[in-house]
Formats: C-alpha cells, sequence, structure tokens
C-alpha cells in the first residue's frame, strides 16, 4: 500500500509516518512538506532514515499536486492548524483558506485522477463558538465542566459528532468543514473511499507548540524555561479544560479505514473526559515536575476561545474497538522529557 502524506515533517504527520512504519509491513510512504512551519525541518532526516520518500511541494499549487506519484491513499495532516490564523495580523485569510481549501481541493483532484481514497485530519474547531460559549459551566476541582443541560450533542463523555456547527466557528474551522463536506461530496460523486477524523489537541514530544496552538506543549516548554505565561479570558484563572491525544493512537483507526474497514464517514478520535485538563491543573502538574512559578491572569478574552471543549470519541469505539492507548500523564510526561533535553525548542518552534 502506498500512502502520500501531506504535512509529513509536522508534529502529526512525522509521528503518524513513523507508527505507521513501525506498525505494519508493506506500507510505502511519499511525504510532502513545503516547510514553512519554524521546526518542521528538524524531522526531515529522521524520516528519509526510516525510508520516508520526502518531496519538497506545496499542496497549494495546483503544478506541485499533479506532478506527485500515484498512490492508493492521500492521509492529509497539512493545515495552518491555529484558530487565529488569518485574523492575527501574522497571517493573512487569503492564505488561511489557500492553505486549509484550497489545499484540499487540489489533493481531492488528485485523488480522482489516480483513484485514491482521501483520510482528512480535522479539527474539533468545526463546531459553533457560540454554541461552545453559551454551555452552563460549573467549576470543580479548578476546571470548568458543564453543569447538567439539554443540547443537542452533548453528553457526559463530551460534544458528539451532532453538536451544532452553525457559524461563527473562525475562518480556521470554517476552512475545515468546508474541506469535510468536500470531501464527503468528491467520495460519493467519484465512488472514491473517504474518512474524516476530528481531532482533539494532539500532543506529544516534539510539538511545535505555540500560545494558540499545541497548548500543552507550549505551557510545559515555557514553564521550564522559565519563560512567562498568563491564563487569558474568562474567568482569568486558567480553569478553561481541552482534552488531548497522542498522535501515535491515531493509527490503529488509520490502518483499519486504509485496509477496507466499514464505519461511519465522520468520527472523533480524542482523549475524551478521562484525558481532560484545564490550564490550572496542568499549571499544578508543571509545579510538581519543576518547581512552582507565577502565572499572569488577564480576564479579557481572546476571539475564538471556549471554557471547554471535549470530544466523546463513543462513534471510533463502537465502529473501530479504538480508544486511546497512552493515558495522559504519560504525555505530559514525554513532553516533559522533551523539554529537558531541548533547552532551545520554543526558539526552534517559533513560538
Amino acid at each position: 500500500m502506498k500512502v502520500l502524506l501531506t504535512g509529513a515533517c509536522g508534529f502529526a504527520g512525522s509521528t503518524i509516518a513513523d507508527t505507521l512504519l513501525a506498525t505494519r509491513e508493506g506500507i510505502e510512504i511519499v511525504g510532502v512538506d513545503n516547510f514553512i512551519r519554524p521546526g518542521s525541518e528538524s524531522n526531515r532526516q529522521r524520516l528519509q532514515a526510516l525510508g520516508v520518500r520526502l518531496i519538497h511541494a506545496d499542496i497549494r499549487s495546483t503544478s506541485d499536486v499533479a506532478a506527485l506519484p500515484a498512490t492508493d491513499w492521500v492521509l492529509d495532516c497539512a493545515a495552518n492548524p491555529s484558530v487565529l490564523a488569518g485574523v492575527d495580523g501574522r497571517t493573512s485569510s487569503r492564505q488561511l483558506l489557500e492553505h486549509n481549501l484550497g489545499g484540499t481541493i487540489n489533493l481531492l483532484e488528485y485523488c480522482k485522477d489516480h483513484r485514491a481514497g482521501f483520510i482528512l485530519l480535522s479539527t474539533s474547531r468545526v463546531y459553533s463558538i457560540a454554541a461552545l460559549a453559551g454551555l452552563k459551566m460549573e467549576i470543580a476541582g479548578e476546571a470548568f465542566r458543564p453543569a447538567v443541560q439539554t443540547v443537542r450533542g452533548l453528553s457526559p463523555d463530551g460534544v458528539g459528532e451532532d453538536f451544532s456547527t452553525e457559524a461563527p466557528v473562525s475562518l480556521y474551522g470554517a476552512a475545515k468543514l468546508a474541506s469535510e463536506q468536500l470531501a464527503l461530496e468528491y467520495g460519493a460523486t467519484f465512488d472514491l473511499p473517504v474518512w474524516i477524523d476530528r481531532c482533539g489537541v494532539l500532543a506529544g514530544a516534539g510539538q511545535f507548540g505555540k500560545a494558540d496552538q499545541g497548548i500543552f506543549s507550549f505551557w510545559i516548554h515555557s514553564w521550564r524555561a522559565g519563560r512567562p505565561l498568563k491564563y487569558i479570558g474568562f474567568d482569568g484563572m486558567g480553569h478553561q479544560v481541552r482534552d488531548c491525544l497522542h498522535p501515535r493512537d491515531l493509527v490503529p483507526v488509520l490502518l483499519q479505514q486504509m485496509s477496507g474497514g466499514d464505519g461511519p464517514r465522520v468520527q472523533h478520535l480524542s482523549g475524551g473526559v478521562a484525558q481532560s485538563m484545564s490550564l490550572r491543573q496542568l499549571s499544578a502538574w508543571c509545579a510538581e515536575r519543576f518547581g512552582a512559578r507565577e502565572v499572569a491572569s488577564d480576564p479579557q478574552p481572546r476571539p475564538f476561545d471556549v471554557p471547554w471543549l471535549v470530544l466523546d470519541s463513543t462513534r471510533a469505539r463502537d465502529a473501530w474497538a479504538w480508544k486511546p492507548a497512552m493515558p495522559l500523564p504519560g504525555i505530559l510526561e514525554e513532553i516533559a522529557g522533551h523539554a529537558e533535553a531541548n533547552p532551545h525548542w520554543l526558539d526552534l518552534a517559533g513560538a
């Protein structure tokens, strides 16, 4: 089986490539990356040593994509993954859409031409910001949690796939949601296997964390390095909650999907309630691991922030007999060990 892996030198892409090759014999990976993200170059030699054929190409370029060799599957891990992209004054809205929607269109045309299957790593940020912000919250154990309420798509296990996707979801979320819809339409129109895997926060050693993406990695690296940290928005106390998953744990489902498995076309692959944590709880973990320090507070909200976003992966569990293998403490400790071994990582990652 031959796989075209986009965003191959990013954190998720490189981890998935490594795990696929270690897990299943007979897989050939063609990795594509444009190397514009700080730090991505650091993964080039490791992947080449594993036998990945790396091609310097940009999926926004129609001619670049048209020149790629034929494969059986496209696994799309390429994206500008920040919810603030296009509105933060550092990137343009047009560039965001070119990356996260235009690139998908080019890859879907590639799949049509080569009769290849398509797997899109999507995001939890396709869900309505207004609906998420409107959930009734209570504080328990230094973290927000939803109070008992009746909301479509919300259960004690988290946000389900039928939760509202009504705008606004951010430009980033809208581009991903449009990509999902186009992928499903291409699959139905041209009889191509298409899967949409919505992920929560992916985390682990080697992630290029920043304040607006990869928050677990950013927080731990910043804490160890003594860099300023701040609780932003809501009560300014760091009670906001996300769940996290190691990207290695995506691979069992990806292999089933690429091997002709039968399951729902759209599902969550995420850590869930058991692997969720507030920033304040993460600070407590960092204090125990590295020593105590002060965290500033700014109650003024940032655009598109939500108090609590934990995905319910029941659909994937039932369809693929899947659950996360690496527990949250193991993920945090892996990041901490990487931070100690790489004291200048935040500079490399452009944080």
